[in-house]
Order: structure tokens, then sequence, then C-alpha cells
């Protein structure tokens, strides 16, 4: 088989898997096909052929019943522990071979997936563009004479070749999302803790993030929902908290993008276009696109390469460099020892400045629900990046530095291409906790693109979608209101003062007889065996933490029960004792407490 035989996104080889058109014998046979000689310097250790088919056979034995990734091939990014194979992060002189596999690695191993192998990386994650590697530049996907981006270069274009179906990266700074978008990928980058940093070799440990490359936010969102998980050994572990309301399936979610003054693309006028055109696609969604001040954030990116962060990298290899600065990759070495200088003083100086800026940045979010930006500002040729290593890399990092700083979630996704055929990308940011909506509304994203913007990498393939498993509850219950509580009526401060959001206007079923109670100031919504109608409500949405006290308040006769909406599902909705309805008036014909009110 060729590469271009088969899809590897998870949609297309499950389906294929389930009607036994292909099974994992086959797969491994093509990923050792078309990984081939590795033109692109995307491999640092493939596992050996005869390994990868014993692997697969036991699958195959074993079958598919409770793996939710079985037989589904991945990458490793090489500062992350794979037991029995070196972790270099591209230094060989640094290597030690792990007796376990990282938590979150040994996670996927045991849903079923194939570790084909580990990737290239700038030397110890440090940089954005992949060049910074003694196993030589990865190459960008799609012209091998641009970057691929970094530090996880081998990871991004691993899957965008269609080698493996999905892989696993690390982001400090935006090593998960730049590679992303220079490749045409999904490049999650989740809350801080939320995926172990176990067996990874740190960065900025306080900063480091495992990251998830696939082709479609549907498989992103499928390995993230097997990969999460709480490790107690993890010291910045921390649980996945309900991230509250889900703006990824709001009919119209609002999106913060810089103002116009404040965009940057280094001159590139094709990534300009491309993200004009990305703001008409966020409209066309529906989205409501709100003008941000943009100056805090880039203030808070720009101080990654300040004091304690420098320093924090010079920390996490401090014994190795110290005792062998030759075998460091030269740019790595200099900004690496760079962060032996500050005094602690400089450390408190910038956490100080950090606090501040964090505050301004905070306020932004009472008129949004994520960011809209360019992922990149701009991508450059292999050639370039080696003339000025420090200066555009320091480029690819406008728009994602301030990310791991201020503890937001990220997800890049692919937004079409400059007139050159080098994709371009987006990302959406949201705070932390906001995994799911972020996945959610890169979903509908993806779906929307249209013609070879909706093509998988640079595989040639088109998506194949499949439904998706939440792997965070969002904390929030609805509820459908049809009186004084609507919008704009009396008592609707009662959902709002509790962090209440509206979802949708719509209709029950049509199985309810509405009445107008005897004190002339609320509904009863009665549902009915025969004789109903359709009845206007809303469906708000509640912290659930706050829902039993919204409850509480509500006085007899009317109560919680479920109510049946216009599209067959149910929610939390308001009903009626039978005693209520003594005086009371039937108002059916109306269509609603809002019709009946202006009659």
């Amino acid at each position: 088989m060729s590469k271009t035989d088969i899809s590897l996104s998870l949609g297309a080889l499950q389906q294929a898997y389930r009607d036994g058109s292909l099974t994992p014998l086959q797969v491994v046979e093509q990923v050792v096909t078309a990984i081939g000689d590795d033109p692109h310097t995307a491999w640092i250790h493939r596992i050996d052929a005869a390994t990868l088919r014993a692997r697969a056979q036991a699958l195959m034995d074993r079958g598919p019943d409770g793996l939710p990734l079985w037989g589904v091939p991945f990458a490793i990014k090489d500062n992350i522990d794979l037991a029995g194979v070196p972790t270099t992060a591209a230094c060989p002189a640094y290597a030690y071979t792990p007796t376990a596999s990282a938590f979150v690695v040994q996670r996927l191993l045991d849903a079923g997936a194939i570790a084909i192998g580990k990737t290239n990386l700038d030397q110890f994650a440090t940089g954005l563009n992949g060049t910074r590697s003694p196993y030589g530049a990865c190459r960008n996907s799609f012209n091998p004479d641009y970057v691929s981006g970094g530090s996880s270069a081998g990871s991004a274009v691993s899957v965008a070749l269609g080698h493996v179906s999905f892989s696993l990266g690390t982001d400090t700074a935006g090593s998960g999302r730049v590679p992303a978008g220079f490749n045409n990928l999904v490049g999650l980058k989740p809350s801080l803790g939320l995926l172990s940093t176990s067996g990874v070799v740190p960065a900025c440990r306080s900063l480091d993030a495992v990251s998830i490359f696939a082709l479609t936010a549907d498989d992103a969102q499928q390995v993230f929902a097997v990969a999460h998980g709480y490790d107690a050994q993890d010291a910045y572990a921390r649980p996945a908290q309900p991230h509250g309301h889900d703006f990824g399936r709001a009919a119209r979610p609002r999106l913060g993008v810089p103002r116009a003054d404040q965009l940057q693309f280094l001159g590139d006028n094709g990534y300009a276009q491309c993200f004009e055109e990305a703001r008409a696609q966020a409209q066309a969604l529906g989205a409501e696109l709100v003008e941000i001040d943009f100056e805090p954030f880039f203030e808070t990116a720009r101080l990654l390469y300040e004091g304690p962060w420098v320093a924090e990298r010079y920390q996490a290899i401090r014994a190795f460099i110290d005792a062998q600065p030759d075998a460091v990759f030269p740019v790595t070495r200099e900004i690496t020892l760079g962060g032996a200088k500050p005094l602690a003083a400089d450390a408190f100086a910038a956490q100080y400045r950090l606090r501040a800026l964090a505050k301004r940045c905070a306020a932004v979010w009472a008129s949004i629900d994520c960011m809209l930006l360019p992922t990149s500002p701009t991508i450059h040729r292999i050639a370039t990046m080696l003339a000025e290593p420090i200066a555009r890399n320091s480029d690819f990092g406008i728009y994602t530095n301030f990310v791991n700083l201020l503890d937001y979630a990220a997800i890049a996704v692919p937004s079409g291409f400059r007139a050159d055929g080098l994709p371009f990308g987006v990302t959406l940011v949201a705070p932390a906790h906001q995994d799911q909506p972020l996945l959610h509304l890169a979903q509908r994203w993806q779906q929307s693109l249209q013609g070879r913007a909706a093509t998988l990498g640079a595989t040639g393939h088109a998506s194949v979608p499949f439904e998706a498993v939440n792997a965070v509850p969002s904390g929030q219950i609805q509820v459908a209101v049809c009186g004084a509580h609507l919008q704009g009526q009396p008592l609707n401060p009662q959902l709002t003062s509790r962090g209440g959001r509206l979802v949708q206007r719509t209709t029950t079923a049509p199985e309810y007889r509405l009445y107008a109670l005897s004190d002339g100031k609320r509904p009863g919504l009665v549902r009915v065996a025969e004789g109903g109608a359709a009845i206007e409500v809303e469906v708000w949405e509640l912290p659930g933490a706050h829902f039993g006290s919204f409850v509480d308040g509500i006085p007899a006769p009317l109560g919680i029960g479920r109510t049946l909406l216009a599209d067959g599902s149910s929610v939390a909705g308001f009903i009626c004792e039978p005693s209520g309805l003594d005086g009371a008036r039937d108002i059916t014909a109306f269509g609603g407490w809002r019709a009946y009110k202006t009659q």
C-alpha cells in the first residue's frame, strides 16, 4: 500500500476496522512503507517492523472490545518516555532508556494504540521552528524548503504526511500549535495539568503541557478523552473542572479578535488575507466578532523571554549543560545558558509584572467567550531561519507565548492556504478548563471548511466524521422557562445573577397547554394527552452549584420537572401542580407568555 491508499483519520480507520476492509496488521505495513527513508527528517527512532507486527497481531488476537484506540498508530515526541526506547530530547549525549512509559503514553497504549516511534524536535523543546536538532532540520510537509514549526516538529509532520493517526507533542510557548498551523493540522494545547507530564523531559515545568496533534478536531477529541486523567504523582496535575457555558455549541459564540491596528503579520500579505477570510468564516458560523485590546497579551508574550522562564529552562537541564555544554546544540546552548544570569530579584519582578498583566487580560473575558487569532503571523524558509535563528524564531510566538503564562487552553485549527500552497491556521483560545467548548467549536470550524482547506494534513484525504465523546462534563444544567423568567421579564435576573446564559429560543413539543394563573403574574405549563400545542420557551444554562438555590426560590404551585422540546429532547423545566389551575385562564391560543402579555 502507498500512503494515499487509506486515510488514517480515526473516523476512516475505525470504520475500515468495523467493516473488515482493513486490519491493524495491514495498517502497520502501510505505516512502515509510508515512512520509508524519512526524507522530511520527522523521526529519531522507529520501532522495528517485526515488533510493530507483533503488537498488531496481539491486538487482533485480543479484539477491539473495550479498547477505544484499537489498532490506531501514533507518534511520540522524543522528550516523552516510551518504555524500552531511548529518550534523547534531540541530544544524543543526554539520552537515557526509561523502563516505564510516561503516564499519558501508557493510557494510550492501554487503550489499544500502537506506538510507532519517537519524533524529531528542537533540542530540549527550545524553539518554535524545528531546525534546532542534531538529527537534522525537520521539513514542512507541504514544502520542504520551509520550516515545519517546532519544537514538536516531527510530531506534526508525521501526522500531516499520513505516517500516523495522531501524535503527542509538548507545548510551553506554542510548540503544540505553531507546527499544527504550518502543516494543516489540529493542535490541542490542553489546560495545564489535565494531561500528565510525568515521564516528560521538562522545558519550563511550570508552563509545560502535553499536546495532541490530529488530522481533525474529532480525532483530537477522542484522543483527549482517553489521554486525560488525574496523575497523583505529577506535582502540576489537577483534576478537570466543569467547563461551564459551552460556547462551542452556542448559536452565536462571542469571539474576540485583536483590533485591526494591532494585528501583526510581519509583511506577510498572504497570511493577512487568510485571516480576513477566517473572520468571514467565523461570522458565517454565526459568531459575533468582538474587537479587543490585545496589547496586554502582546506584553505578556514578551515576558516569556525574561528572567524566571529562561532560568527555568536552564534549571531543567542544569546539571547536564553545566557538565557538557559542548554537547548542546549551539543556539540551544546560547539561550539556555542565558538563564543562569538572572537574579532571584529579577524572577520576582517578572512575576509581579505577570500578575499585573494577568489582571488586565482577565477583564477581556467579560465580553467574549474565546479568542480567534492567527496561529502565527508568518512562516519562514529554513535558510532564513538558520541565518537569524533567534529573531526569526521569536516571530512565531507573537500569538502563542501568552497562553501558557496566563494558564489558558487553546486549539489550533486549519483555515486555508496562501497563494503559494502553504497552510494557514487559526487558534481558538479560552481560559483554563474550557478545553471541551474549544474542541466543540473547532469541530464546527473544521466541518465548515470547503475545498482544499477541508483536506487532512498533507494527505489529500477528506475527513470522515464520527460521534466523539465528551471528555469533561460541563457542570451546567439546562432549564426551560416559559413565563416571568424569560429574557426581559421581571424574574429573569434570578437566572442572570446566578451566571445563567441563554442557550436557545424554541418551543415545546405540541403536547402542552398554557394557563395564566389566578395571580396574573405567572403562567402554568401543563402537559396533556391530547389537544396540546407548541408553547414558546427559552432554554437557559445554569451552573450546577447554583441550580439548587434557583429551584428553592420557586413558589408553589410551580416546580421543576421535565419539559419536552420541539426537537424531541427534554430538559428541566417548569411544571404546575393541578391545584394551581383553580381560577386560571387557558391562554394556549396565544402560543406563549410574551404574546399573552402584549395583547
